[in-house]
């Protein structure tokens, strides 16, 4: 099992390299960080992904986290995202 973890990660530098990232990852991001998706809509675009009704809870419980944020801060962070996807140290992946 861990040598399965390790070629995952090992390969998904590859899957992802593209200028900014991963188009999944900032597809995400960017689907969490938007205060028109409902709670509803978000977990249906991560249902794949979702095996059993703690993982759903957890998932509303961090969509809601950035429902109640401002859309101020929001848009700090798709900042910090961008500020991480362009960075030195993210050049290579």
């Amino acid at each position: 099992m861990k040598l399965i973890v390790v070629l995952l990660l090992a390969a998904l530098p590859l899957y992802c390299y593209a200028g900014s990232g991963c188009p999944f990852v900032e597809k995400m991001v960017e689907t969490t960080l938007n205060s028109n998706v409902s709670t509803a809509e978000y977990i249906d675009v991560l249902k794949r992904y979702i095996n059993d009704e703690r993982t759903e809870l957890a998932v509303v419980e961090f969509k809601d986290c950035f429902l109640r944020q401002s859309k101020d801060i929001l848009k700090h962070v798709m900042e910090m995202m961008e500020t991480i996807y362009n960075s030195k140290l993210c050049y290579y992946f």
